[in-house]
C-alpha cells in the first residue's frame, strides 16, 4: 500500500526505497469503487490517460461494462476482454 502520487510518479519513487517498484505502477488497485471510479476519471480527462475498464472480476458470471460515453477505443477494449474472459472460462471448464 502507498500513496498514489508515489506510485506513479519515478522521482518519488527514489525517495523510498523500500518500496519494490522499479518504475511507476500501471495497475492502480482502490479501497472501494468510489475511490476508484473518481481516480479513474480524474486520470482519463485530467491526465490524459488511456483508461480501460471498468473490468469486474470475481463474478460467477461473464460481466463487461461500459461506461455512458465510451468511444469505439473503450467498445473494442472491453470487447478483447470480453473475448479473453471466454477463452479462460473455457479452458477452466475443460480441466473440470
Amino acid at each position: 500500500e502507498m500513496a498514489a502520487d508515489v506510485a506513479v510518479m519515478e522521482s518519488m519513487l527514489s525517495r523510498y526505497p523500500f518500496s519494490r517498484l522499479q518504475k511507476p505502477a500501471n495497475v492502480l488497485v482502490f479501497p472501494d469503487l468510489n475511490s476508484a471510479n473518481t481516480s479513474y476519471k480524474l486520470l482519463q480527462r485530467l491526465g490524459g490517460a488511456q483508461a480501460i475498464g471498468p473490468i469486474l472480476v470475481g463474478m460467477a458470471k461473464p460481466v463487461h461494462v461500459l461506461q455512458r460515453d465510451s468511444d469505439v477505443s473503450d467498445i473494442v477494449n472491453i470487447a478483447v476482454i470480453a473475448a479473453v474472459d471466454a477463452q479462460e472460462r473455457s479452458r477452466e471448464a475443460q480441466k473440470r
